[in-house]
């Protein structure tokens, strides 16, 4: 049984297993994640979360980030959740389904902060929850089906909490079981006009998840089994599917690498855009600074016809809906090919503000939106997802035509963003909200996770002085 295969993945996997180079990968998406969320601070969706999680206190749980508020673990994965999530600029993966592996950190850190984990066992379970969903998604696509990714959430992070723990088997399997069997997502999370809910679905799966873990933890059983039963997952949500060997040695392989981990497949995003606009963005840049020095600094004014050529997977989530030329909210702008191109054409930039109320009401924006057609180009229908090609062709009234092709964004595997630009992108998120001695610590904290006997110590350093 798949559930009882994966129980048995979360009790082998040690940190003495992963590489140098998944290890620093873990702390790269901790610093990413931790920048995300502080970035997110004052969002509508996560002060709804916080402050719902602080009508419960409990002194031994888990910190409700930038507060001093300890709460239950699960409470405080989903708001901690939200805040990773909402600026739609933490990691992702793209295989048959996409996902935000990184969405499973706020629940590592919250499990981990409650029985005072090591920095080492804090990023053995990250490893793992990457592990766990990323072969989920190479596995089979839920979209499709009318399901939304983050329904292997649940498993990824029930077993991250698993290994936190220090599970048995026994107690691994049901907690798999009891996480598959009432955690099951809706697409129309992301179809249409997007409501709050998008930065909300994932900490929810993930609350669930810890939920399911502790539950297990006291000895409740589960269903079983859980993927392979009559009305199981395979029958009704998924369909039939083999999960290829897990990195490091999950005793189904007859060899071990961990390198093979997925985590070092995932992507950093250089902008706060749904990943698949990522190259459309850098073509836009880049086609703006083509017309202004062949035409002048008001050259975009006279552009007529707007080309955004992609592949079926991009232009589904991105460029279909009709919403997606008329946003209303930042979630559905941020998930819209038309509204991250025409802004990227008039500002020269894509920055948080590009999404804010007022720029979304913008006339000028709206009308340049209304020039923008999405086509899918059979030449880059196969490219995906080892490549990510946008090419966007730009006419102009007197009859002159750009074009820019970008495959590989920054923040792609094949194009990794360094260190240090990492660490500005963190810093450029937290200003305001941290002052620099501390952004300095945080920063050298991460960088030494390894370290921390109790991953408590990371919590007073995302203290925010905000009354909310």
């Amino acid at each position: 049984m798949l559930a009882a295969r994966l129980a048995r993945y979360c009790r082998s996997l040690r940190y003495e297993r992963l590489s140098d180079a998944v290890i620093h990968e873990v702390k790269r998406r901790v610093l990413d994640s931790l920048g995300c969320a502080l970035g997110a601070w004052s969002a509508p969706p996560c002060r709804i979360a916080r402050h719902l999680a602080q009508r419960v206190t409990i002194t031994t749980g888990a910190t409700l980030w930038g507060t001093a508020h300890k709460t239950l673990p699960d409470l405080a994965t989903f708001a901690n959740g939200a805040l990773v999530r909402y600026l739609d600029f933490n990691d992702t993966y793209l295989a048959k389904e996409p996902a935000h592996p990184s969405d499973n950190i706020p629940a590592v850190l919250a499990i981990g902060e409650a029985v005072h984990a090591s920095g080492r066992r804090v990023i053995e379970a990250i490893a793992l929850a990457y592990e766990i969903q990323c072969r989920f998604c190479d596995a089979a696509a839920l979209r499709p089906r009318g399901w939304d990714h983050v329904t292997y959430g649940s498993f990824s992070s029930a077993l991250a909490a698993a290994k936190i723990l220090q599970f048995s088997n026994a107690q691994a399997f049901h907690a798999v079981n009891l996480a598959g069997v009432a955690n099951v997502a809706l697409r129309q999370t992301r179809v249409g006009d997007l409501s709050m809910w998008k930065a909300c679905a994932f900490s929810n799966a993930a609350r669930n998840g810890i939920f399911a873990a502790m539950l297990a933890k006291h000895g409740m059983t589960g269903p079983s089994p859980i993927f392979e039963g009559e009305k199981g997952f395979m029958k009704l949500v998924s369909g039939l599917f083999d999960l290829s060997p897990f990195g490091g040695d999950d005793g189904e392989s007859t060899s071990s690498g961990s390198d093979s981990f997925r985590i070092l497949d995932t992507y950093i995003k250089r902008y706060p855009v749904e990943y698949h606009a990522q190259s459309a963005v850098e073509a836009a840049l880049e086609l703006r600074s083509d017309l202004i020095q062949a035409e002048g600094d008001q050259a975009v004014e006279h552009v007529s016809d707007i080309e955004v050529g992609s592949y079926d997977v991009a232009i589904e989530i991105i460029g279909r809906d009709p919403e997606k030329w008329q946003p209303s909210t930042r979630e559905t702008a941020d998930h819209s090919f038309p509204y991250c191109v025409a802004v990227a054409l008039l500002d020269g930039r894509v920055s948080l503000r590009s999404f804010g109320r007022k720029r979304l009401q913008d006339g000028t924006l709206r009308e340049l939106m209304k020039r923008v057609r999405v086509v899918r180009l059979p030449e880059l229908a196969d490219c995906y997802p080892k490549t990510m090609p946008t090419r966007i062709t730009v006419r102009t009234r007197a009859g002159k035509t750009y074009t820019r092709q970008k495959d590989i964004p920054l923040g792609h595997p094949a194009n990794p963003m360094s260190d240090r630009e990492l660490e500005a992108k963190f810093r450029r998120l937290v200003s305001g909200r941290l002052g620099r001695a501390r952004i300095d610590r945080l920063i050298q904290l991460v960088w030494t996770l390894e370290r921390l006997k109790d991953i408590g110590m990371l919590m007073p350093l995302l203290r925010i002085n905000a009354r909310s």
